[in-house]
């Protein structure tokens, strides 16, 4: 037997009573820990002979049995709600059809997004219905509390009522005035599956990413002339393609500066600046580019330079500086103080996100930012207790690894 598979046997022999048994302590349930722990084993037998038997073996299976669990339980839990579900969206009225829209998801999330409904409403209700997403991990895509984003979904589903808002499937004339929030519940789809915030949720969760990326697809082909959903289809392609390079075999995020740029994904590379270029194009003819085509144009910037080095930060910065114009949230103003470290140095930064400090106190990426411009400032101190609030907020295990390590190289 290979050195990977004499660890698989010494692992399911050495740890598999103290995985069903901690299982079983947690969830009372020990048919459905055993499952876990088989599950996590038959993933052990398919992934460690590809990326390498992992430093802990006990701790990499205790935490896959957990999230098999998790996922187990999340699926029956969400049985009911799509049958309720199903329910909802049914129209027994006559309608229009929606001409090309023929995946059912799709249909769903644009039947959700209903204009009669706040942006911020619509979005959140879509991904708690067909997203799938929990309470708060939808809370953490707002950056606000699960009770306030519980409340929202509340007002939202007694207003639909209230109002007596048909769940009726959009003509193809409604498309356009509902695609802004279709365009956003996407987006905030895969940005939970491109950095997971859940609690034992693996640190990728490609199953989001894909459908995320699946449906955006289908927005394209449905809208071909509209530059948002080419450019958020972009901006998911190049964003998906560093997708490998960006966690260790160890489970630690690695940060884009140190990613090995031979092992991202050439051809969703090359789809992705295709659009790009389109869209830059419709932008030379008198289109005004909108959010996601300037981060598409961002991610092209970045995806184009062959290190870390040849990185033109010039020309991020200036197209942070054309983001701000369209999108002037604090967390775009800190996106771009990175893009300002880069260009006009740490201090420059500094002051940026010294002053968005007040409105995202409670976001982890805000203390992760400042900490690394307080080390290059050799401000050791400061930077370490900032990488203690960022670890305390950040929810991603992956992200926590890369924060714990970039801390401890401080003491």
């Amino acid at each position: 037997m290979n050195d990977v598979g004499d660890a698989i046997t010494l692992a399911f022999r050495d740890e598999w009573s103290r995985v069903v048994a901690g299982l079983t302590r947690r969830y009372g349930d020990l048919d459905l820990a055993e499952e876990g722990a088989a599950e996590a084993f038959a993933t052990a037998v398919a992934r460690w002979p590809a990326d390498g038997v992992p430093p802990n073996p006990g701790a990499w299976l205790t935490i896959t049995a957990n999230r098999k669990v998790i996922d187990r339980l999340r699926r029956e839990n969400q049985r009911d709600a799509k049958h309720q579900e199903a329910l909802i969206v049914t129209d027994h009225t006559p309608g229009e059809t929606i001409g090309a829209v023929d995946d059912d998801r799709l249909r769903l999330i644009f039947t959700c997004c209903h204009p009669a409904l706040a942006m911020e409403s619509r979005v959140a209700l879509t991904l708690r219905m067909i997203g799938g997403l929990t309470m708060p991990e939808i809370a953490r895509a707002f950056l606000v509390s699960e009770a306030t984003m519980g409340r929202r979904i509340t007002r939202a589903k007694a207003k639909i009522k209230a109002a007596r808002i048909p769940y009726r499937m959009p003509s193809a004339e409604d498309l356009p005035s509902r695609l802004s929030g279709v365009l956003a519940a996407l987006f905030l789809i895969f940005n939970e599956g491109y950095l997971a915030t859940g609690a034992g949720e693996d640190p990728v969760r490609v199953e989001l990413t894909g459908e995320a990326i699946r449906l955006t697809r289908l927005v394209h082909a449905l809208l071909p002339e509209d530059g948002e959903a080419a450019g958020l289809l972009a901006l998911m392609l190049l964003t998906d393609a560093r997708r490998t390079a960006r966690i260790s075999l160890d489970g630690e995020l690695i940060p884009l500066d140190e990613q090995d740029r031979g092992t991202w994904d050439p051809a969703l590379i090359a789809e992705g600046h295709r659009l790009v270029r389109e869209r830059l194009a419709a932008a030379a003819a008198g289109e005004v580019p909108g959010r996601y085509q300037i981060l598409a144009a961002i991610a092209a910037v970045h995806t184009s330079a062959r290190d870390i080095r040849h990185t033109d930060w010039s020309q991020v910065l200036a197209l942070y500086d054309q983001l701000v114009n369209v999108d002037p949230s604090p967390i775009v103003a800190l996106n771009r103080a990175i893009a300002v470290a880069e260009v006009e140095g740490p201090e420059a930064a500094l002051v940026i996100v010294d002053r968005l400090a007040g409105e995202l106190s409670g976001y982890h990426a805000l203390h992760a930012t400042r900490a690394e411009l307080l080390r290059r400032l050799g401000r050791s101190h400061d930077a370490f207790a900032e990488y203690d609030v960022a670890i305390a907020l950040a929810g991603n295990v992956a992200e926590t690894a890369h924060l714990r390590r970039r801390r401890d190289q401080l003491r």
